[in-house]
């Protein structure tokens, strides 16, 4: 009922920068909040940072001050900014949107398949 498509990753150098974006479309009623999510090898999927249908964010510790996020209600869609990109950043990174649909107003949690962001060193 509902998809989420990110775009925006790739290998960049570290110090570099990278815009993800993520567009959620279908039988959308309603979307609450939007955040991103990523996943290294080996490793638990961690929140990266999020935001609240009023404009309300919070971030990881390990990219306070280099990442932002941001939304555009309009066009249903969630970006993350990420400045001064290190090695460490490498992982899948998932767009997460929690989301009312016109046939199911209980808001429900939705995933995009993922784009891979690579930083080397």
């Amino acid at each position: 009922q509902v998809q989420l498509v990110e775009s925006g990753g790739g290998l960049v150098q570290a110090g570099g920068s990278l815009r993800l974006s993520c567009v959620a479309s279908g039988l959308i009623f309603s979307i609450n909040r939007m955040g991103w999510y990523r996943q290294a090898p080996g490793k638990q999927r961690k929140l990266v940072a999020r935001i609240t249908s009023g404009g309300s964010t919070n971030y990881a510790d390990s990219v306070k001050g280099r990442f932002a996020i941001s939304r555009d209600n309009a066009k249903n869609t969630v970006y993350l900014q990420m400045n001064s990109l290190k090695p460490e950043d490498t992982a899948v990174y998932y767009c997460n949107s929690e989301v009312s649909t016109i046939l199911h107003t209980i808001p429900k949690d939705y995933w995009g398949q993922g784009t891979q962001v690579t930083v080397s060193s």
